[in-house]
């Protein structure tokens, strides 16, 4: 490590140079603020924890698997994925015994939860056993019996009733009366929000449409009992069973399914995204190192000619990375933290990570990111200085005066099998379908940037000729700023690169959703052809259907019960389970077809019922299935079906990507209710009193604001990506402009006035954005239209002023990165 302290050479070259270092400094912050920030978010998502609140008095909850556990392969290549389900996967209620015999337990409850609809509002009913670990107490009357409910007060105001009096409720098994037996005070544990009812335990599981499941089984531990010691005994009572047994803040995620779902995205963020994010941060802090080491050729080369030793140069260059890196990655993790909290917050206030959880701030991620910079500076360095350092002082000389155009043999080759490897990925993408394609198309857009990176010089070098042909009519500025770029082509790739990889990755993620919501919107309006949509947040009631359709003039009435399922799609080895949005249809295919085109392209709607289903071309073409072949699919609860394929259509993006029969889906879902009813004919006055009407346009625009609500995690990405890759080109300018101060003094000095140097930095700087935009575009779209053919069968939809803002922004900021820098080194 002695050999790598900074010396004298290497504090003189960071005083005497800092417009260099400076650059260095902030390309190597930048990749620190990105690493620290994505690796908070990850380990938060690695870490994250619910303290139990309606479980928070039972120190033992059993509930079942929350995962769908997918088996591929065989033998040695055998290999199990596990997805969070879509809904809440049930335990069998009788186990509630076993776990009551266990040696230490005080009682074993099983516990239900679920809607209830009351009049034109709602109410979330409970088993009446849970006030033993909930503290719900009764303030009259007596606990319930089948066929009676407690009331909590705001349910009880709401139906305007007492003790004794009779309320009509809604539930899974549909409308029926019940005598309020009682009023009860919630306990600390009923955590809902609004009014509560609850039930005698016998009848909820019915009532809940679960027949015979809990929700899960609170077990209440004996004085002096330890949880761990009553766990283990637990355990033992339900061995052979699917129930998991839970302790600590476990129970919390028991009771908030959101924090599965909350992991998964965080995870998912600060691996998947954070690894890419992580990615272009090293690449582009690195390109900066190099163009620093590069910038000071000729002082490597006097150097060289005054007697230096290789090794002395290869440590000057460390010494330095030691001096800047440590300093920058610090300086770094400030706004990393800022970032980290910024994005985790709005995260939250969106709804898809629970209040409960926090952001997990350690040192962990913060040594990594300035660890990465280090790392990054120290290879950048070394690469980049190992010509100067090897070769003979003479040619070093010659060299710095000179730049070399040819890449070395290995980067070349590299590069060129990057440029074919991206170019094979791109077929494969254009061969995909689905998620197939989207996960393809990432590969794409990364291999080609590193294509450019590597073959930079190349490829400048070409832009500048094809590019420059028009400016030579430009007049002697343009002229001279094509003639620079030719000759310069190496500093011209290293500020061309951060424009591609900010047009690059900013077109792709806003384009790809840009191109779905516009399919998906599109196949919305031309699907719903219902006259009349009814929707009701708290779910429409059980009888909406029928008396939907016994209204004047009404021809068709369908409920939709709107969720999701696991379908398993690849092939061989390669398969996974996929989230598919799913539409249960009450009635049947023929009475759908009324009210919904879905474009069916084989088999018919008619056939869908108990077993058959009905499913989009892209989903068909991701999971090998024709009409007549069996489907493996997981339930909202995890429960595994193979339904028979009947029917495939072409509007799933904008409807549902499966369509079955709402009796196979209600048993197997929280909510009963369906979501949607679509009507065709009748007016609109006789159907209000079933919930919010609305025709299919207005329905359409409530779908696609959903839809645009949820674009915000890809337009923050694009955001995080391309602004840093902007900073980075902005960066890499400055640098190369202030590292001109002779070159601009000599123009001075031959008789060229401040303005025409000017003129030509400006025309240097347009050539280098039009360059970068044309690139990025190119990379953009060999990746976006593969991957929205597989996933929407339709090219890429670019929204004019959005690609010209992006355009616009390129322009602008590689115009000004040049002329303030430059106006700066001409006073001098």
């Amino acid at each position: 490590m002695r050999s790598f302290a900074p010396n004298g050479l290497a504090r003189a070259a960071v005083r005497f140079k800092p417009a260099s270092f400076a650059g260095t400094f902030v390309a190597l912050m930048m990749a620190a603020l990105i690493v620290s920030a994505c690796g908070i978010l990850l380990e938060t998502g690695a870490r994250a924890s619910v303290p139990p609140e309606r479980y928070a008095k039972a120190p033992v909850v059993a509930a079942a698997d929350q995962y769908a556990r997918f088996v591929t392969g065989g033998g040695d290549s055998r290999s199990v994925s596990a997805d969070l389900l879509p809904d809440t996967a049930r335990v069998d209620a009788a186990l509630a015994d076993r776990a009551a015999r266990a040696p230490g337990a005080q009682a074993a409850v099983p516990d239900f939860t679920f809607p209830v609809r009351q009049g034109d509002g709602a109410l979330t009913g409970h088993g009446w056993g849970s006030h033993a670990f909930t503290g719900a107490a009764l303030t009259s009357g007596a606990a319930p019996r089948t066929g009676e409910v407690v009331l909590d007060a705001a349910a009880a105001r709401s139906a305007k009733a007492g003790v004794g009096d009779t309320v009509t409720l809604e539930t899974a098994t549909g409308r029926a009366d019940f005598r309020a037996s009682g009023l009860a005070k919630a306990g600390a544990g009923d955590t809902a929000e609004g009014a509560t009812g609850w039930f005698a335990d016998a009848q909820s599981s019915t009532l809940a449409g679960h027949p015979g499941k809990a929700d899960a089984i609170a077990v209440l531990a004996r004085d002096g009992v330890e949880a761990d010691a009553l766990a283990a005994e637990v355990k033992k009572a339900l061995a052979g069973s699917d129930a998991k047994v839970h302790t600590g803040d476990d129970r919390g995620a028991v009771e908030d399914s959101g924090l599965g779902y909350a992991k998964e995205m965080l995870t998912g963020l600060g691996g998947s995204f954070g690894g890419v994010a992580a990615m272009v941060a090293v690449f582009t802090a690195s390109g900066t190192v190099a163009l620093s080491v590069a910038q000071r050729a000729r002082e490597f080369a006097l150097l060289r000619a005054v007697g230096a030793t290789p090794r002395q140069i290869r440590r000057a260059v460390a010494a330095e990375a030691l001096l800047v890196a440590p300093a920058a990655g610090l300086v770094g993790c400030l706004p990393g933290i800022g970032l980290a909290h910024w994005w985790f917050g709005q995260l939250k206030d969106r709804g898809a990570i629970p209040e409960a959880v926090d952001l997990h701030v350690s040192w962990i991620p913060l040594v990594i990111a300035v660890g990465t910079g280090l790392l990054t500076a120290l290879a950048a360095g070394w690469a980049a200085g190992r010509r100067p350092a090897k070769i003979k002082p003479g040619q070093a000389l010659t060299e710095a005066s000179v730049q070399r155009l040819r890449p070395g043999v290995i980067r070349t080759v590299l590069g060129l099998g990057a440029l074919v490897g991206g170019g094979f990925l791109t077929v494969v993408a254009a061969r995909s379908a689905g998620e197939d394609a989207a996960n393809v198309a990432l590969g794409v857009v990364m291999l080609f940037m590193l294509a450019v990176a590597l073959l930079g010089p190349l490829v400048a070098w070409l832009c500048a000729a094809l590019f420059g042909l028009p400016m030579s009519g430009g007049g002697a500025s343009a002229s001279l700023a094509a003639a620079n770029s030719r000759t310069n082509a190496r500093r011209l790739a290293s500020a061309i690169t951060p424009i591609v990889l900010a047009m690059a990755f900013a077109s792709t993620l806003v384009f790809m959703h840009t191109s779905e919501s516009h399919v998906a919107a599109k196949q919305l309006r031309a699907g719903v052809t219902a006259d009349h949509v009814i929707t009701d947040p708290a779910g429409l009631p059980a009888d909406a259907v029928a008396r939907a359709a016994r209204a004047p003039g009404v021809d068709a009435a369908v409920g939709l019960l709107d969720t999701q399922v696991l379908v398993a799609v690849g092939s061989g080895g390669g398969r996974w389970l996929q989230a598919s949005p799913t539409q249960g249809i009450s009635g049947s295919g023929a009475q759908l077809a009324k009210v919904q085109d879905l474009d069916v392209r084989s088999g018919s709607l008619d056939r869908v019922g108990k077993g058959r289903v009905a499913i989009d071309k892209t989903l068909a073409t991701s999971a090998k299935a024709e009409v007549g072949d069996k489907l493996t699919v997981y339930l909202p609860d995890g429960t595994k079906t193979g339904p028979e394929v009947v029917a495939v259509y072409g509007r799933g993006l904008g409807l549902a990507a499966v369509t079955m029969d709402r009796a196979s889906l209600a048993a197997h879902v929280t909510s009963g209710f369906d979501s949607t009813l679509l009507v065709r004919g009748g007016d609109a006055t006789d159907l209000a009193a079933l919930g919010k009407v609305t025709d299919a346009s207005g329905y359409a625009v409530e779908q696609s604001t959903d839809r645009e609500l949820n674009a915000w995690a890809n337009y923050t990405m694009a955001g995080v990506l391309g602004g840093f890759a902007a900073v980075a080109a902005v960066n890499t300018l400055v640098m190369t402009v202030l590292d001109r101060r002779r070159e601009l003094g000599m123009l001075r000095l031959v008789g060229s006035t401040r303005r025409q140097v000017m003129r030509m930095l400006r025309w240097e700087g347009l050539l280098v954005a039009v360059a970068g935009i044309v690139l990025g575009t190119a990379i953009a779209a060999a990746t976006l239209i593969p991957m929205m053919r597989g996933l929407t069968g339709e090219a890429p939809y670019v929204p004019p002023l959005v690609y010209a803002a992006f355009v616009g922004g390129a322009v602008g900021l590689g115009l000004l990165a040049v002329t303030l820098p430059a106006r700066a080194a001409l006073r001098r």
